[in-house]
């Protein structure tokens, strides 16, 4: 019996589309994939999104079998029956994984192909943000709710992550179109506030806004803006 260390590839695979990706869409792939995870990407981004986790996940399988056959064919081994039925399957697999490696490479490519072609720019809804207000919309991003207090009936913005967001902020955000709240609900109970599609885009676009030279008013600790990466 022939007896072999596990083989664990990345858990995170290249694949020959990443670099077109990356430029197609101006994020790293680790990002698009955050992004997608949290909801955030429109429609078109979300299936390549998807298509490529799904071809990064065939990746795997061709790098899983190419090691493991470089291993059997290693000279470790006992050269003997077993070893040849163990060579002749891990072939078999490795046929199969790279028939399905190219088969939803060639899906990606599809969905991939129509976002180069129109070659999209981040919108210029964000453009005029500054540093704080950017990271306002982003930790609304995560889910938020607009309150307001019974006895002083200051309002405020509370996120999931406990996070403040200034009435004057989210008004500002509210009034460029980026964040919209459920007006059904009442106020003192807290009103669902989430990104509209112009939000969306800006928190995922590839353009982040620049900050002034004013300080921007303390509003607590944010979480730091994505910035892209390799």
């Amino acid at each position: 019996m022939i007896s072999l260390p596990s083989i664990t590839p990345p858990a995170k695979a290249l694949t020959s589309l990443d670099h077109r990706i990356e430029a197609a869409t101006g994020h790293s792939i680790d990002r698009l994939w955050t992004y997608q995870d949290r909801g955030l990407l429109d429609e078109p981004l979300s299936r390549l999104a998807e298509a490529h986790r799904s071809l990064a996940d065939a990746e795997r399988g061709v790098t899983f079998y190419r090691v493991l056959l470089q291993r059997l064919a290693s000279g470790e081994l006992a050269v003997d029956q077993d070893l040849f039925t163990r060579i002749d399957r891990t072939v078999a697999q490795l046929k199969d994984a790279t028939a399905t490696r190219d088969s939803r490479q060639d899906l990606a490519v599809a969905v991939l192909e129509p976002l180069e072609a129109a070659n999209p720019v981040a919108a210029e809804a964000g453009a005029e943000l500054i540093a704080h207000e950017f990271a306002a919309l982003l930790a609304i991003s995560q889910g938020a709710k607009l309150h307001q207090h019974l006895q002083t009936g200051r309002m405020s913005v509370v996120t999931s992550s406990g996070v403040r967001v200034a009435h004057p902020v989210f008004q500002r955000l509210e009034e460029a179109g980026l964040v919209v709240r459920d007006t059904s609900r009442p106020l003192h109970a807290g009103q669902p506030v989430s990104l509209t599609d112009s939000g969306r885009t800006t928190v995922t676009g590839a353009a982040r806004p620049a900050a002034t030279a004013a300080p921007a008013p303390r509003m607590g600790s944010w979480p730091a803006a994505p910035t892209r990466s390799r």
